[in-house]
């Protein structure tokens, strides 16, 4: 087996590679967020916040995925993944910036407008809501902000420590960087769990506040995991395609990044959807229940069906085999597929939601059903040019980010001790 990096310096960096992702992902947020400001006073605050937030939520599930990865990698002492870690290390980068996008939810909220997205911030309406009274010593503006600043400042560091350390290891070769990221992974990854978890249960879950779901922030990893591993695919793909990475990245690594998508994107993914819904439909109780019904009603319904055949079932029935994977042309374009779906999750978890007060009213689950057919009750479905202009600028500034954060480094960690293992790799 051949363990020796055979590959030039010019296929070990961006170069004029760097400035195409750059032009691309600054057209993109430029057009992105002119267009998502442009249209915000003809959408409304309400449909803006909602946009904004259905973005955010996406953009960081990316990079969390790739500071998830980064950090597994160095708790296992995988030697396979080290040519493929540094596109994860270019997502988890933009974590340093990423606080920023973080800062308008708290003026926000901290301003006392924070009803605009979450019912919670409705002084109104918690005073006459006992369960809003009992969470409020959770689900108010002042903890919810620090928590927020708490959130960023952590992913910050932790994308600080290993991508900085990763990198400087190319330049002095000292393996003592390795021993420590190891050394501090598993408190690390404690960290990331805890803030996904309840970053996810923040900016989520509290949009229907009455609910709640002990699995919800495992389900927000779960597509995480998803849109990163999708990514890096792609990014690796079209890395390969231009002539960059020489032998560092092969078919057994497509595979093996095939492998890790199937697993945590749709395997893992459906499990952990499939369990929270079955677990609240089987116990029928009203304050659990009241999550899924907008998502069982009008379009909704259609886009809860999108995600189980196109998130789940096809996808399954593909990447069962081993084949598809083993071609990094088709393995792309079926994660270009799984990105899609990853978005329509996302939207699918920012969008629908049943107002407290109409969940209050309503005597029973009929009654409710009745009122959303009617148009007396808005479940959230409302279409608009904004969300695809928010998501776009957001992903924008993500691809620049990545191709910012790579630009003067390897785009393999050259010098670390595991390499010959990841140039011999082979998927048995």
């Amino acid at each position: 087996m051949n363990t020796t990096l055979n590959a030039t310096t010019e296929q070990l960096h961006l170069g004029a590679m760097g400035k195409k992702f750059t032009g691309v992902g600054v057209t993109l947020a430029v057009i992105g967020v002119g267009g998502t400001l442009a249209l915000a006073s003809s959408a409304g605050a309400e449909t803006f916040w909602r946009a904004y937030l259905f973005a955010v939520s996406a953009a960081f599930a990316i990079c969390l995925g790739g500071l998830f990865f980064t950090i597994l990698q160095h708790i296992v002492r995988a030697g396979w993944s080290v040519t493929v870690r540094r596109t994860a290390e270019g997502l988890a980068a933009n974590l340093k910036w990423m606080w920023i996008l973080l800062v308008p939810m708290i003026v926000l909220v901290w301003g006392g407008n924070g009803h605009l997205l979450y019912e919670w911030a409705d002084t109104d309406l918690v005073a006459h809501d006992y369960l809003l009274q009992k969470k409020a010593a959770y689900l108010n503006p002042t903890f919810w902000c620090i928590r927020m600043i708490a959130y960023g400042a952590i992913w910050a560091v932790l994308a600080k420590f290993f991508v900085g350390h990763s990198i400087a290891q190319d330049a002095d070769g000292n393996v003592s960087r390795s021993s420590a990221m190891q050394m501090l992974a598993p408190i690390g990854i404690v960290l990331y769990a805890l803030t996904q978890t309840f970053a996810a249960i923040d900016w989520i879950m509290s949009l229907q506040p009455t609910w709640f779901s002990t699995m919800f922030g495992v389900y927000y990893f779960a597509v995480s995991c998803t849109g990163c591993f999708a990514t890096m695919i792609i990014l690796l793909a079209v890395l390969k395609n231009g002539g960059k990475l020489g032998n560092a990245v092969n078919t057994e690594h497509f595979h093996d990044l095939g492998k890790m998508l199937f697993a945590f994107g749709v395997v893992f993914w459906a499990y952990i959807g499939f369990s929270q819904y079955m677990l609240i439909w089987y116990a029928n109780i009203p304050v659990e229940t009241g999550w899924f019904f907008p998502r069982q009603m009008g379009e909704y319904f259609y886009v809860s069906w999108i995600l189980i055949i196109g998130h789940f079932m096809l996808p399954f029935v593909v990447l069962v085999s081993r084949w598809p994977k083993r071609f990094p042309g088709v393995i792309a374009a079926i994660a270009t597929w799984m990105v899609l779906m990853f978005l329509v999750d996302v939207y699918w978890l920012v969008m629908p939601v049943v107002p407290t007060d109409a969940l209050i009213n309503s005597e029973t689950n009929d009654a409710l059903v009745a009122a959303v057919e009617a148009g007396e009750v808005s479940i959230g479905w409302n279409p608009h040019l904004i969300q695809l202009t928010a998501i776009a600028g957001v992903l924008g500034l993500v691809l620049a980010g990545w191709a910012f954060a790579l630009r003067r480094c390897s785009l393999v960690p050259v010098r670390d001790p595991r390499l010959p293992e990841a140039l011999a790799f082979e998927n048995l």
